[in-house]
């Protein structure tokens, strides 16, 4: 089991979500998180004063998810996500030792 986490423009988030339910991803975890990365943020004008905007609005995605899908996953998210430009995000994955349903009790791949 694996869980995938991905850094994306807000603005994707429903391709996102469609392009991974497409592939049976059937969970996912999304939070609005703030950060950079070579982006580095930008600078913007408001009311004649200029100032910096150092962390840029960013959304987090994480789906834990079985191992035959990590590939088909992992493209999913970078297709869906991709606009071509300096910040589109990136894709991290860890290995997952343990997974427990809380409801039933189930464990291991079967409570994904």
């Amino acid at each position: 089991m694996k869980l995938v986490t991905a850094i994306i423009k807000p603005f994707k988030l429903d391709e996102v979500r469609e392009a991974l339910a497409e592939i049976g991803v059937t969970g996912l975890t999304v939070t609005e998180v703030k950060g950079f990365g070579r982006q580095k943020g930008h600078t913007e004008l408001y009311r004649g004063a200029e100032y910096v905007v150092d962390f840029l609005p960013k959304l987090k995605l994480e789906a834990a998810i079985r191992d035959e899908l990590l590939e088909q996953t992992i493209e999913a998210i970078e297709k869906a996500a991709r606009t071509g430009k300096i910040g589109d995000g990136k894709i991290f994955v860890f290995d997952l030792e343990h997974v427990i349903r809380i409801r039933t009790g189930e464990s291991g791949p079967e409570a994904l």
